[in-house]
């Protein structure tokens, strides 16, 4: 039998993925008054796997912990997570840090910030999504296992628990896949064809509301999240221009050096 898993699932609100994103009028930060905030996606796929992962075997998860960083509405994503199955949640509330406001949190504070708090729960198996679709960093999930100087295995389309703790990860390469294993303690970050997450019924929903949520600072867990870097400007992608069609190589050509191509 593996030792029992104590698993921790970081999680992220972002903007819903279904809104396109807008810069606000004075180009320093995206938009969002009025817009739907949702549980990240590749969050939820990785709550939908931890979850799964005690369904296949009660006996295998001994807790499924969420645990999320920011201003206090991070507490809409933590509820979402709990009513897919989580049994607890925490909130490790940031001053300042609000989706109004130019400050936020970088990555690698994010990773000191669920380094501290992974090794205060006593968690041996992290599961996190790759990136966040707000920034597209995808790097915390890595910058945490260095941290903690545990096993990681990125990308994940497949999880597996061995009965002697061995925990094997199946990952999407060019030309094919590849399976990497390693033993606990291990952080694993999910990709898209993991898993399809469940559709919460409202009973769910509302059995969420009476889990526990604990409440803690960065300075709880003595951790400086000062940002390093500044935010210049933002801009919109151009638009996309329309194509031409031309009626030989040698109109192609003339083309492609009028606009510098070539």
């Amino acid at each position: 039998m593996p030792p029992r898993l104590n698993i921790v699932v970081p999680v992220k609100r972002v903007i819903d993925y279904a809104i396109k994103p807008r810069v606000n009028a004075a180009k320093n930060i995206v938009e969002t008054n009025g817009v739907k905030f949702s549980l990240n996606p590749f969050c939820e796929i990785a709550v939908e796997e931890a979850v799964r992962l005690r369904e296949s075997n009660k006996d295998l998860v001994e807790s499924i912990t969420l645990v999320s960083a920011g201003s206090a509405k991070a507490q809409d994503a933590l509820r979402s997570g709990l009513a897919m199955g989580a049994d607890k949640a925490a909130l490790i509330e940031c001053p300042g840090i609000d989706d109004s406001k130019l400050l936020s949190l970088e990555p690698l504070a994010v990773a000191k910030l669920l380094k501290a708090y992974v090794d205060k729960s006593g968690a041996n198996l992290v599961i996190m999504g790759k990136q966040a679709i707000d920034d597209d960093a995808n790097q915390t999930g890595q910058m945490l296992a260095g941290l903690l100087n545990w096993s990681q295995a990125t990308n994940a389309s497949k999880v597996d628990v061995a009965e002697d703790g061995t925990v094997s990860v199946t990952r999407e390469v060019d030309g094919g896949s590849e399976t990497l294993a390693a033993k606990l303690p291990m952080v694993i970050t999910t990709d898209l064809r993991l898993n399809v997450p469940r559709y919460t019924k409202l009973q769910d929903i509302m059995k969420a509301k009476k889990k526990k949520t604990d409440k803690l600072s960065p300075a709880d867990l003595g951790v400086d999240i000062t940002p390093r870097l500044e935010t210049v400007s933002l801009a919109d992608p151009p638009k996309r221009v329309g194509g031409a069609k031309v009626d030989s190589v040698d109109s192609l050509i003339s083309k492609l050096k009028e606009v510098g191509a070539i």
